[in-house]
């Protein structure tokens, strides 16, 4: 039996997840947000992760900080705005929580290690999206590739490794060949299908307005597996659901129960 197809008999991950945490009802990619989303019954997150100047993998989705803490304020004036420009020692000073509301003043940037640990500990699943700053795909795919497997070393599940960058998903490969992959795609376009493959993914993640009977049966008779992003309305839930898609990931923590 090929390896897709061994993956896709024993999927092992819920079908709803939780972007970015609970990244709407809390700060995206914090401890905050993960618990927001475990309070609600999610049992499987999705987050975004990049390397520090020294090495350190961090959570955070944009190349730049300025969005989602108070670098500007923090930082000394003329130094980049490039997270992945600055060592951890300085990143974990920041305030990632004060720009979404009072109440999550002084909420840190998590490293990748603390979120393991609590996913771990708590027996959730996690779907790591391999988020680099430009021009460090590959490194950044290796590098967090080698900590998800130290990080998860003797677990039933390993985390599902994501990304939009080609070279992130082959750094991942070239690193820990049996971690899960994911390629994720804003559009269907030709040869997606070939690219999947030719990385050894075990499922595509993609908009979720791509999915349709004939994509999602080219996948499946692929052995891959069907996720979609971001789904916020009940109606795009239910049709991806009758597609037969394996994940959901939204940001309506509010509105979805994840019963499954």
């Amino acid at each position: 039996m090929s390896h897709a197809h061994l993956q896709q008999r024993t999927w092992p991950y819920p079908r709803w997840v939780a972007h970015r945490g609970a990244g709407q009802l809390a700060p995206e990619n914090t401890l905050a947000a993960f618990r927001a989303g475990a309070a609600l019954g999610y049992r499987m997150f999705e987050c975004d992760v990049k390397l520090s100047a020294d090495g350190v993998p961090f959570l955070l989705h944009d190349a730049t900080l300025e969005r989602t803490s108070n670098a500007q304020q923090a930082l000394s004036e003329g130094l980049s705005p490039v997270a992945g420009d600055h060592p951890w020692g300085r990143l974990a000073l920041l305030d990632a929580g004060s720009w979404h509301s009072r109440s999550f003043a002084g909420e840190p940037m998590p490293t990748f290690e603390a979120i393991a640990r609590y996913c771990r500990h708590n027996g959730f699943f996690l779907n790591v999206e391999i988020k680099p700053t430009p021009g460090t795909e590959h490194h950044t795919g290796l590098v967090v590739a080698q900590h998800a497997a130290r990080l998860w070393h003797g677990a039933a599940t390993a985390p599902l490794l994501t990304s939009f960058e080609v070279a992130a998903l082959e750094g991942a490969r070239h690193a820990e060949p049996d971690l899960p992959r994911g390629l994720l795609l804003e559009s269907l376009s030709p040869g997606w299908l070939e690219m999947a493959q030719r990385l050894a993914c075990v499922a595509v993640v993609c908009d979720y307005l791509c999915w349709d009977s004939n994509s999602v049966a080219q996948a499946s008779h692929a052995g891959l597996r069907t996720l979609s992003y971001t789904v916020n309305d009940v109606e795009s839930a239910n049709r991806l659901i009758a597609l037969g898609t394996d994940g959901i990931i939204t940001d309506r923590l509010d509105l979805f129960a994840p019963s499954c």
